[in-house]
């Protein structure tokens, strides 16, 4: 994990979430996380845990619509971001793998938005699974966040002309199936890879959409755009980010689970 923290002790984070593809994403996927806090009692009774919280973009702004929020985050940089904007948000260091400072059964809704960007192998992506449905209640919802797949065979391999380096490394498989590292900071998963660990922990899939879409790869075409051209653009992938032929295409997935 220390690639990881040195990688977030000088990335900012707080500037890729104002950015308008940050918002795209950010938007869309608290449109979804408000859908399943409709819940038949008052908000302070309401619990979510948000897993690698990062800075608290979520956190801080649920805990201040008056949901009770607690947040794990492994940076200790990331952290103090988190803990100086003066929210009720109750948040600790921690590691996706190992809750073991939290009881079982104790969250309505539980956040895994960013963990399974940097593990990297099959059976610490389980783990983390299993540690989000053990601390989340009976009935309750798990939303998990993913890097796909194509969004960065696309970007780095092609766009970006890594593509040479990438299959000397042996970074792709025969089918272009990212080969990641703890090195190299991300790992991407195909759709497939998400049903396997969704069957193999016993999470039952309430519905899959793509927060993002195409927004991060028109990062300047967004820019370009109006407010009220930039607005259109989030009506339309709102309206089409459940679709199943264009998940997979995203930068990023969010698959809803129902413990």
């Amino acid at each position: 994990m220390d690639e990881i923290k040195q990688y977030y002790n000088k990335f900012n984070e707080e500037k890729r979430l104002n950015s308008r593809h940050g918002q795209v994403e950010y938007r869309i996927s608290m449109k979804y996380i408000h859908e399943y806090l409709k819940l038949d009692k008052p908000k302070e009774e309401i619990h979510i845990l948000d897993i690698g919280a990062g800075t608290g973009r979520y956190s801080v702004a649920l805990a201040n619509e008056g949901y009770d929020v607690m947040a794990v985050e492994l940076v200790k940089y990331n952290l103090g971001i988190l803990k100086s904007k003066g929210s009720t948000v109750k948040a600790i260091q921690g590691n996706a793998l190992n809750l073991s400072k939290l009881p079982d059964e104790q969250f309505d809704v539980t956040l895994l938005f960013g963990p399974m960007y940097h593990l990297f192998t099959y059976e610490d992506k389980k783990k983390a699974l299993e540690e989000a449905k053990r601390v989340t209640k009976s009935g309750g919802v798990i939303l998990v966040a993913y890097c796909m797949n194509e969004y960065g065979v696309i970007t780095y391999a092609f766009k970006e002309r890594h593509i040479g380096e990438c299959m000397a490394e042996n970074r792709l498989s025969e089918d272009f199936h990212t080969l990641s590292e703890e090195k190299n900071i991300y790992d991407y998963v195909r759709v497939e890879d998400m049903d396997r660990l969704n069957e193999a922990v016993g999470l039952q899939r309430i519905k899959i959409l793509s927060p993002d879409g195409p927004a991060n790869y028109m990062r300047p075409f967004l820019n370009q755009l109006t407010d009220e051209e930039f607005e259109w653009f989030i009506q339309y992938q709102t309206a089409v980010c459940e679709r199943a032929d264009l998940i997979g295409a995203g930068a990023h997935a969010v698959d809803i689970l129902r413990k």
